[in-house]
C-alpha cells in the first residue's frame, strides 16, 4: 500500500520517515519529494508497506501524531490524475 504522508519538517530524511513506519511493519521504500530545481524538501513524501494491515494499522498510529516538530498527515495515497 502506497501512504501519502504530509506536513513533514523540511529537515526529515528518507531513512528517518522509513524509521517512523517500521515500527509498524516492513517498509518496502520511503521517499521524501523534493524540489528539482533546488533539491530542498517540499514537506511530504510516501512509504510503501506490502501488508495492507500493517500499512492501516501505521496509518491511524501515526495520522495527527507529532514528528520532527510537526503534526503529520497520515493517509492511503490517490493515484495520480492528469
Amino acid at each position: 500500500m502506497n501512504i501519502f504522508v504530509g506536513n513533514l519538517n523540511f529537515k526529515v530524511s528518507d531513512s528517518e520517515l522509513e524509521s517512523l513506519f517500521e515500527d509498524y511493519g516492513q517498509v518496502s521504500s520511503a521517499k521524501i519529494i523534493t524540489d528539482k530545481y533546488s533539491g530542498r524538501s517540499r514537506g511530504f513524501g510516501f512509504v510503501e508497506m506490502e501488508d495492507s494491515t500493517e500499512a492501516k494499522n501505521a496509518i491511524e498510529g501515526l495520522n495527527g501524531s507529532s514528528f520532527g516538530g510537526r503534526d503529520i498527515v497520515v493517509n492511503e495515497a490517490k493515484p495520480r490524475t492528469s
